[in-house]
């Protein structure tokens, strides 16, 4: 076992800014994993790192004024701190800025150029910053971004196409044969029905509209486009060579044995990833764990909001294990979790206290009491200890096959029903009852003896989710982890082993209220000093307002115009379709307005309309002017209406 090798990675973090609890939970079931596999024997390689290229990180760079490189510096190292703060046991952290990854993604470009697989083109559609997508009209949804909602702006510019149609039925082929390859199944079965089944569109591969990025060499102007660049750091970060000449860890560890990534980009990583691979004449990744998300609350985590929860603010409330348990026991294998401040200090609670803290400081306080601490085997065996050591066991063999399907907190449940069963012991026997009987000593020895030998077993299997609190608990009874091949035997501590009371509880019981108050606190001061930003800016803003000649107000032409029919878009829930008459002529609007009005309330009413907006395509309707409303802070809208009734057509000024 020792020579075989487990090669593992973690998405790469994107350099826009500091990742949240959500974000970290990605780096800390990776490390579980990883840790679990180097008990097994596994010769394991955990690669993580950052995506540091596009235009959303030019943009902020701007903003900041300073580079672009010295802006992913910056996050790059608050990323590597967060992934060290959680102690998670990396061997390489990359990054896309890396010289030989950004040589590598150079020469791979130009490869697949001359293979025919890249061609010269131009591109126009829809384009999100925020997401760095751009999007056809039919995939909009409510005219804005279908991944983050956000607002999209219609660009064009020239750009390379990877010819992804080419290799489509090669992927689908690959599927059949290889059912594993994406898990949960539901993932897989996503691709298939929504991407590959309906036909793949050409993949643009290159940009000109920013330049932060990695240049095509043998075309100036062009910068290599976010997903052939972030994708490849897999495959360059243990050597590979694009022109054949890979190092021998890059012929050890490829192929990699499993990606685990968020479901937000299983695409990428289960159709675009693979497509590379094979123009590239390599092996595909043997898996691709897509976990789900974890919501806040219920829902997914926005900064906008101002309470998301990061890591270090989590490890200052809880503890940097504490908090890798909830994380690694909370969230489910195929459906999204929720965190919250109750949730998790319920769960540090009635697991870590309550369980196994109060486990482990009865079973020593006991051990000290009836025995000065000294633990002994004297054989003396009930009925009761059969099951105990049945549960004990048998708990590795059904951790490591909830591990292997990447169901973490399955196998989390697994190791903690080692030590309810250890407490339900603790009541099935009765110590305290059995040290008022001499004659009952040995069984009591036998007893602590069991529960001592329950809590090595339960906290070996623990330790690759709490490394730092088990390693406490094994200072506690006199004695280091025990070795995977030993999980299945009962009884390897030596007779004399002392067990030592510590000077601190394991896990101190929280008190939620107060937890509670100071989060509360914590957010409080995080938002005044935002909230004095803003008021200075838009101080200034109120300023620097620039006002308009009369010339300029006079270009924007005014007619009031009376709605004779409307409807609601059957591809919108914002947007109402009116066609307003406005004198001699009729003109289809369209207006995000269907939560304030409904399409029988519009119809007759008298309207203020710009008619010489430039028409725009919205949803795949034609908007032939703009409807003036009126909105107040709380958010209510209004039409503007004249105070008197007046003939369709007539001019406003």
């Amino acid at each position: 076992m020792a020579n075989k090798k487990f090669y593992m990675t973690t998405a790469i973090a994107y350099t826009s800014g500091k990742p949240h609890i959500g974000n970290t939970y990605e780096i800390v079931l990776s490390d579980f994993i990883a840790r679990f596999k180097r008990m097994q024997g596994y010769d394991v390689r955990f690669q993580t790192g950052t995506d540091e290229h596009g235009e959303k990180i030019e943009l902020k760079a701007k903003d900041k004024g300073i580079t672009p490189k010295a802006f992913v510096d910056e996050v790059a190292g608050g990323i590597k701190s967060i992934w060290d703060l959680m102690n998670t046991s990396y061997d390489y952290f990359i990054r896309t800025t890396d010289s030989y990854h950004e040589k590598q993604v150079q020469k791979l470009f130009k490869k697949f150029y001359e293979q025919g697989d890249i061609y010269k083109g131009s591109y126009k559609g829809w384009y999100c910053t925020p997401c760095e997508s751009f999007w056809t009209e039919s995939q909009l949804v409510d005219g804005k971004c279908p991944d983050c909602g956000r607002e999209v702006k219609l660009a064009e510019e020239e750009a390379y196409f990877f010819k992804m149609s080419q290799y489509s039925d090669a992927l689908i082929k690959y599927y059949e044969e290889h059912p594993d390859f994406i898990t949960p199944v539901s993932r897989r079965n996503e691709m298939m029905n929504n991407f590959l089944k309906p036909g793949l569109h050409d993949l643009c591969v290159s940009r000109t509209s920013f330049k932060w990025g990695i240049p095509v060499d043998f075309d100036p102007g062009h910068v290599v486009y976010v997903w052939l660049d972030a994708l490849t750091n897999y495959i360059t970060g243990v050597g590979y060579d694009a022109d054949g000449n890979s190092s021998d860890e890059c012929k050890k560890w490829w192929p990699a044995d499993v990606h685990i990534i968020g479901k937000d980009i299983v695409r990428f990583h289960t159709i675009y990833w693979p497509i590379f691979l094979m123009a590239m004449g390599e092996e595909l990744p043997k898996k691709i764990f897509a976990h789900p998300w974890l919501l806040q609350d219920g829902d997914k985590m926005s900064k906008s909001r101002g309470n998301v929860m990061y890591a270090d603010d989590l490890v200052k409330f809880y503890g940097v294990d504490a908090v890798r348990y909830f994380l690694l026991s909370q969230m489910p294998f195929d459906n999204d979790g929720v965190i919250s401040w109750d949730i998790i200090t319920d769960s540090v609670n009635s697991d870590l206290a309550n369980i196994y803290g109060n486990l482990v400081s009865r079973t020593v306080a006991m051990s000290q009491k009836y025995f000065g601490g000294v633990l002994e085997n004297k054989g003396v065996e009930e009925e009761v200890d059969a099951d105990l050591k049945a549960v004990v066991t048998g708990a590795y063999a059904k951790v490591a096959e909830k591990v292997e399907q990447y169901k973490v907190a399955d196998a989390m449940q697994e190791i903690m029903h080692v030590f309810r069963r250890a407490n339900k012991y603790i009541d099935e026997t009765m110590p305290w009852a059995l040290a008022k009987d001499e004659s009952k000593a040995d069984r009591l020895k036998t007893v602590l003896y069991n529960l001592a030998e329950t809590i090595v077993i339960g906290t070996t299997l623990m330790e690759n989710a709490m490394p730092e609190l088990c390693k406490e608990v094994y200072a506690q009874f006199g004695t280091t982890a025990r070795k995977v091949e030993d999980l299945g035997t009962f009884g390897l501590l030596p007779d004399g082993t002392k067990v030592v009371v510590s000077d601190k509880k394991l896990f101190q019981r929280l008190d939620a209220k107060e937890i509670n108050q100071k989060v509360e606190e914590m957010y409080a001061a995080r938002k005044a000093p935002q909230k004095e930003a803003k008021a200075e800016v838009k101080a200034t803003e109120e300023e620097k307002k620039e006002t308009i000649t009369i010339d300029k107000f006079a270009a924007v032409e005014l007619k009031v115009g009376k709605v004779i029919a409307c409807e609601k878009l059957q591809k919108s829930n914002k947007l109402l379709k009116s066609t307003v008459e406005i004198g001699d002529e009729t003109r289809t609007i369209l207006s995000g307005i269907a939560k304030y009005y409904t399409p029988e309330e519009m119809v007759g009413k008298l309207v203020v309309v710009v008619t010489n907006l430039a028409p725009a395509k919205l949803c795949g309707t034609v908007s032939e002017g703009m409807l003036l409303c009126a909105s107040d802070p709380n958010g209510n809208v209004v039409l503007l209406t004249p105070e008197q009734v007046v003939q369709s057509g007539s001019k406003i000024s």
